[in-house]
């Protein structure tokens, strides 16, 4: 039963392991990666010195950061409200209302977004103007200081519903004599969420922190490409993953896109083990 999905893995993502050589190499498309020049480190040793290095490791950390620091709790939150709600039909059609937006692919939730963002006829310029709170739309879309919190905000939209089922499923794990007992010494609801739920599901908001951190280099790619379109935004939204799409597909620097992307790998394993390493000293770890 687990061969088709080692299979998979090793031809998805082991087999193309290969092309990284690319990144010691003058790439052609012409000549293969058999006649192509190599040239050791050179890729990497421009990339470190890039002007535009500074710029776009910021736009990934902050990016990353605040995806992190509001995205990451966001599930666990929704998770501890639906475990208090006792209408079981209410609970249904929030759990499903609040994954639904997880199958949806960026162009059409980035759409969704511009259709609400838009200076003319968009939802939130029309709430906006109607409670007097401004006095003429505001172009979101084109303005480098909105743009972190639409792409947050987007993105914790988009997933919370999904990610919160794990969180959902840890929680049915509990053994309920834990809150029987909590009960008859007088715990609120409240507190028996902070000191019996929270406690028990411990384990697993380790492991996908863990996770978190060694992904802590990926700020996205498709919505990040599809909301700064507009080039006024390139400031604010050039992050790693654009980064390497810009060079090696658009300017066809094969080999220095990959010098990127290889160095980014790189680095994120190094997180992984950090933050499993730091993980392992509270007890819970991925290995």
């Amino acid at each position: 039963m687990v061969l088709p999905a080692l299979v998979l893995i090793l031809v998805f993502s082991y087999v193309p392991m290969y092309g990284v050589l690319i990144a010691f190499q003058d790439y052609s498309v012409f000549k293969g990666m058999g006649d192509s020049p190599w040239v050791g480190l050179k890729h990497f040793r421009a990339f470190l010195a890039s002007p535009e290095l500074p710029l776009v490791m910021r736009n990934t950390i902050v990016i990353s950061g605040l995806k992190l620091a509001i995205g990451f709790p966001a599930p666990i939150v929704l998770a501890l409200m639906l475990n208090e709600v006792r209408s079981m039909a209410f609970k249904r059609v929030v759990q499903t209302v609040s994954y639904l937006p997880h199958f949806l692919s960026w162009v059409i939730v980035a759409n969704f977004a511009f259709a609400m963002l838009s200076v003319d006829n968009g939802s939130v310029n029309m709430l906006l103007e109607k409670l007097h709170l401004i006095d003429k739309p505001i172009p979101f879309l084109s303005m480098p200081e909105h743009f972190w919190a639409i792409i947050v905000a987007t993105n914790v939209w988009k997933e919370i519903g999904f990610a919160s089922i794990v969180y959902l499923a840890a929680i049915a794990g509990i053994d309920p004599s834990l809150y029987e007992a909590a009960a008859i010494d007088g715990a609120s609801r409240f507190r028996m969420a902070f000191q019996i739920t929270l406690p028990c599901i411990t384990p697993v908001v380790t492991v996908f922190f863990i996770l978190a951190i060694g992904n802590l280099l990926n700020a996205g790619f498709e919505d990040l490409l599809l909301f700064s379109a507009n080039p006024a935004l390139r400031d604010v939204a050039d992050v790693l993953d654009t980064y390497v799409y810009r060079m090696g597909i658009s300017l066809n620097r094969y080999s220095f896109a990959t010098a990127v992307g290889l160095l980014k790998a790189v680095v994120s394993v190094g997180l992984l083990v950090l933050a499993n390493y730091w993980a392992r000293r509270s007890g819970s770890s991925l290995w």
